[in-house]
């Protein structure tokens, strides 16, 4: 009988979350007293739930997050504990430079990419490296790990958990990732891998700002296996409107294994932020989280806020919705997602 690999959905079971801290050595050097509070938020609503896994560079700082956030969940007589794991560092997408994870007959596997800060943008060599700290610590138990010679970053695909794949041309068809595969090697390479059976292609839809080529974590969400919520931009006078439109169109023509449509969902359209540069910056309500019982939910301040908070509470009735304010976050143009990665259940034991 053939074993059947599968890249869970992330609305599986999970065991813990896995975040990269920010530190001195980071991008947010300037703005660590803004984004802490951010990953101190975001960590306490994952201890909630479930278990959470912290690397961080500055051990003295890490030996801190243990033990105060350890506390707090002790106190609070919540399920989640930390597992803290002193590791160097480039920057903190652990959503990209993490561990994506597959089951073979439900045994799981997890599998290290080659990572390279998105087509060689900024430096990686450290995050490349940081999944093989995180399994020398004994974070994963028994599961193996993989190290697999392809580069993938985990926003770039989205799983219904039975074989489809979602993704954007733009991201993993770009030369500088792997320069040498056509559509056919990378999709021949993503079956192989996780599992794929089918791949479903969007070939427009782009955020300013964004450094990833068109994450798809930050456009369309699988919701359920036959359910993608999108961003659409409403404002034809806006840069994105046509973009989106045709991301739209691609989505609407999307079919089902058995030929139906999928239900579609729209998301709001934030009002612009800036950075400091006064570059548009790439906010987006698809970045949330889904843990055991919860949505984690980026909100930004403006007023669109309460709208998305709405449309998420009716995708996922189930569970409870958590706004967290990622202003912060998105100045180094990403999200709540982008932050975090998903370990499925009964790897990580505490």
């Amino acid at each position: 009988m053939t074993s059947l690999r599968v890249l869970p959905a992330e609305w599986a079971p999970q065991s813990a979350v896995v975040l990269t801290w920010p530190h001195p050595g980071t991008d947010w050097a300037g703005m660590l007293d803004e984004v802490e509070p951010v990953f101190l938020e975001i960590s306490r609503s994952i201890l909630r739930f479930e278990h959470l896994v912290i690397s961080c560079e500055h051990v003295i700082r890490l030996q801190d997050l243990e033990r105060d956030l350890n506390a707090w969940a002790g106190q609070q007589g919540l399920p989640g504990r930390v597992y803290a794991v002193p590791a160097p560092a480039n920057d903190t997408w652990a959503r990209d430079h993490g561990p994506i994870t597959v089951l073979t007959d439900n045994t799981p596997t997890l599998l290290d990419f080659r990572f390279n800060a998105w087509g060689g943008k900024f430096p990686w060599e450290k995050d490349d490296a940081l999944n093989r700290h995180l399994a020398n610590f004994g974070v994963f138990g028994t599961a193996p790990m993989e190290t697999v010679d392809f580069i993938l970053e985990g926003g770039s695909i989205e799983s219904d958990g039975e074989g489809t794949l979602l993704t954007t041309s733009e991201c993993l068809l770009t030369p500088s990732r792997n320069a040498s595969m056509d559509r056919g090697a990378i999709e021949q390479s993503l079956s192989e891998m996780l599992g794929a059976e089918r791949i479903l292609w969007l070939n427009h839809g782009y955020l300013a700002g964004d450094d990833t080529d068109s994450h798809i974590d930050t456009l369309a969400r699988f919701c359920a296996p036959d359910h993608i919520c999108y961003v659409v931009c409403p404002d034809v006078a806006d840069e994105h409107y046509s973009a989106l439109a045709a991301m739209e169109e691609d989505l609407r023509e999307f079919r089902q294994r058995d030929g139906t449509p999928y239900r579609l969902t729209a998301l709001p359209w934030p009002d612009p932020i800036f950075g400091d540069d006064n570059e548009r910056l790439p906010a987006t309500y698809a970045n949330f989280l889904i843990i055991n019982g919860a949505v984690l939910l980026p909100v930004y301040g403006v007023p669109q806020d309460e709208k998305a908070i709405s449309i998420i509470s009716k995708i996922f009735p189930d569970r409870e919705i958590i706004p967290i304010n990622c202003r912060a976050l998105v100045q180094q143009h990403g999200s709540l997602h982008c932050v975090t990665m998903q370990i499925p259940k009964g790897v990580v034991t505490l």
